[in-house]
């Protein structure tokens, strides 16, 4: 007789969240985990449990504890993550999904292009410039040798830091942003360079749109590539499916 599933559900996403409502719907039992604290408003129908693993060793004894599945939906940035549950999984024998949306194209901009990390991103910034920046806080120390005005970098959850350059300055703001909400803040700070990770998918994508619609110049941040073997499903409708096969 074939077992119930009972799906690690890794979160962080607008996609986690919509997988974690269709499990739900179906009666499928699942846990879902966090790296790190949520952002934005948006909840998950079960709250995750954070999870912060020193080691790969340390996440695959989390992951013996009766999972059948895992369903990597975490943060397409997060790498670490998803190449310890993979391997995890791997040395586990558990079915391992890898779900992420598709990257955008520079070229649906005019004025983007794409680098391979945020210091080859600092070193293309203009003197003078004024950056509005969505790469994270653990980006700030690739800024160093900033040649600009300002580094405004938004934080999507309060907190009272320093940050460790005299230029930088903290934009805190609660997603998800309008085109016309980003086009009156980029106004307001006199933006005239966005740089940001490139996240793909809808939701994120308001603040390429408002600085396009501005004439501002973005730089996009690809990201790391996945584990050997990792290939990423980007239809939510085709993990649930994969979920119903096991």
């Amino acid at each position: 007789m074939k077992a119930k599933p009972h799906i690690l559900l890794l979160s962080g996403t607008d996609e986690a969240r919509q997988i974690a409502e269709a499990l739900e719907s179906r009666n499928i039992h699942y846990e879902a985990w966090l790296s790190e604290a949520p952002r934005g408003a948006a909840s998950m129908p079960q709250i995750p449990h954070l999870r912060r693993f020193d080691d790969a060793a340390t996440m695959q004894a989390q992951m013996a504890q009766g999972f059948t599945a895992v369903i990597d939906a975490g943060h397409v940035f997060d790498r670490l993550t998803t190449a310890r549950a993979s391997a995890a999984a791997a040395a586990l024998g558990l079915p391992y999904c890898r779900i992420a949306r598709p990257d955008w194209e520079a070229s649906d901009w005019p004025l983007a292009r794409s680098v391979p990390d945020v210091a080859t991103a600092n070193g293309l910034i203009a003197p003078g410039a004024r950056v509005f920046a969505t790469t994270g806080w653990d980006s700030l120390p690739d800024y160093a040798g900033f040649r600009g005005e300002a580094l405004m970098l938004r934080q999507t959850r309060a907190h009272k830091r320093q940050p460790p350059f005299p230029f930088v300055e903290l934009v805190f703001g609660d997603p998800p942003f309008t085109v016309q909400q980003e086009q009156a803040l980029f106004q307001a700070l006199r933006v005239d360079l966005l740089i940001c990770r490139n996240l793909g998918g809808s939701p994120s994508r308001t603040k390429l749109d408002a600085a396009s619609s501005m004439g501002c110049e973005v730089i996009l941040i690809d990201r790391p590539a996945l584990p050997e073997g990792v290939e990423p499903e980007c239809d939510i409708e085709a993990v649930l499916d994969w979920v119903a096969a096991l």
